[in-house]
């Protein structure tokens, strides 16, 4: 089987173990449970999509490896066209469920990156990673598995290495190696896309050196391995998303989030693509963000071209032509083509690596990660702004009282302005998850923070070489230095 079907998909869940809870209860069945449902019902489409002929080129590609049709999410990355397809497939997930699918997207990022980092460490140490991983992939791919990623860990004290922190396990280390694998403890946190997913790939969370080897660790488990517990921690803004009639998006898609305890997991050799070479686990960061701040743009297009759509219905339903906002629609999508247009820049002016993957370009990837930490936010406050008081304040009776026998009909008529009641409230609800509630993506922190973006923007950019063209276009014979830092 190459690839599979939305039903075949949500059968492969419901083989799993249950270990995923939330608010204190064992979700025994994810495509169903209120909490999980909709997020499995939003990856789904992503199989969906395979057999659409307005998204197959995209949602599909050819493996290197064995040269049959795939999903793009289980490929490598090989050129500057298949990076542009990244950015088109971001988009096109939002188009389609409203919100995120990390379900698989930071899973196929992870690959891509370990790619390149397995392949490196192999040529300094003379492991097998690379192998290991290539075993896996094509494993990957004849199962057609959703994967999702696994990078950020609890950390503790943020001003220590991990092996000074108080409790050696806020970190995820190996705590203890075995002829034919590792045992790993700790915990990746606020992780996207778990509860849809087959499977969870790993990356070490920061830059080690050398006394914190044990957590430069990287490897791929099913999600419902023994010793793993999750919990689902991202909570709805108030109990309209499980409870009633505004379902947002309409059931057809859905977020989650949620802290991986690893309680002495067990991974066998074969999945294990980094075990203490700490120096690259920088590495293997780099590598991760540059593709994923990349195409992040496209993410954030894609729900804000949605944006547009419901400010735009909105005002309608209110009675007010487009033509009243048409100055704020306009900065808008202009906000949704820049984020999208950095993306694609990054990735057509990246490099190929040596291992045969594609590496965006850096500088371009992280000042795009600036932009998309700001831009939407402009984007969310201009869609309120269109949509007033009704979506913006959260002013909208609960789909319970609207139905309500004994008053709703007068709600319904109250609610109504140029058009009846129904669409204006499912116009302003939309707004308000999009730009207020769940519906909101990980703008700012999603793929790192802002703050790790401009130090990246920092060490990427040729500083020097700009001094330089001044010095020559304005004709300065001397030799400018940065001065020396003065002793206090």
């Amino acid at each position: 089987m190459a690839l599979r079907t939305p039903e075949e998909y949500r059968e492969s869940l419901r083989k799993m173990r249950p270990n995923i809870y939330k608010f204190g209860e064992l979700i025994e069945d994810v495509t169903t449970h209120p909490a999980t449902k909709r997020t499995i019902n939003g990856h789904a489409q992503l199989f969906e999509a395979y057999e659409n002929p307005e998204y197959a080129d995209i949602f599909t590609t050819t493996s290197h490896l064995t040269g049959e049709k795939i999903s793009r999410y289980l490929s490598i990355v090989r050129s500057a066209e298949d990076a542009v397809y990244n950015c088109k497939m971001k988009r096109a997930a939002y188009h389609l469920t409203g919100t995120c699918t990390g379900g698989r997207c930071v899973g196929f990022t992870a690959l891509n990156a370990m790619w390149a980092t397995t392949y490196e460490i192999d040529q300094e140490f003379g492991t097998n990673y690379h192998e290991r991983l290539k075993n896996w992939l094509l494993d990957a791919q004849a199962r057609d598995i959703t994967c999702a990623g696994a990078l950020t860990d609890a950390k503790g004290d943020r001003s220590l290495p991990p092996h000074m922190q108080a409790d050696p396990d806020l970190n995820l280390r190996i705590v203890e190696r075995k002829s034919d694998g590792i045992v790993v403890r700790g915990a990746k946190c606020m992780i996207c896309g778990v509860a849809a997913a087959n499977e969870i790939f790993v990356l070490p969370g920061g830059a080690y050196k050398e006394p914190d080897e044990d957590y430069a660790v990287s490897f791929v488990v099913p999600r419902d391995i023994e010793g793993l517990t999750i919990v689902e921690v991202r909570r709805a803004s108030d109990k309209r998303e499980y409870e009633e009639g505004f379902d947002i998006p309409n059931d057809i898609g859905g977020i989650t989030q949620a802290y991986l305890l690893f309680n002495d997991v067990f991974v066998p050799n074969e999945r294990v693509f980094m075990a203490g070479e700490y120096k690259y686990c920088l590495k293997a960061i780099q590598y991760f963000t540059s593709t994923y701040r990349a195409a992040i743009g496209g993410c954030v297009a894609g729900q804000g071209d949605i944006k547009v759509g419901a400010a735009i219905a909105l005002a309608r339903c209110n009675g007010l032509s487009q033509k009243v906002f048409m100055d704020k629609l306009i900065q808008m999508q202009i906000n949704n083509e820049t984020t999208f247009g950095m993306g694609v820049a990054a990735s057509t002016l990246g490099q190929p690596h040596p291992s045969g993957c594609w590496n965006c370009d850096p500088l371009l990837a992280n000042v795009n990660k600036v932009h998309v930490a700001v831009r939407p936010e402009e984007t969310n406050r201009l869609a309120r702004d269109i949509g007033g008081g009704i979506a913006e304040t959260g002013c909208l009776p609960s789909y319970q009282d609207i139905m309500d026998p004994r008053y709703g009909d007068l709600i319904k008529k109250y609610l109504g302005a140029a058009l009846p009641w129904e669409p204006r409230a499912r116009a302003a609800r939309l707004i308000e998850w999009l730009t207020l509630g769940p519906g909101v993506p990980g703008c700012m922190h999603g793929g790192g923070s802002p703050d790790a973006a401009k130090l990246m923007v920092r060490v990427s950019t040729p500083w020097e070489k700009f001094v330089d063209l001044a010095r020559r276009i304005g004709g300065i014979k001397d030799e400018i230095p940065e001065p020396a830092k003065k002793k206090k």
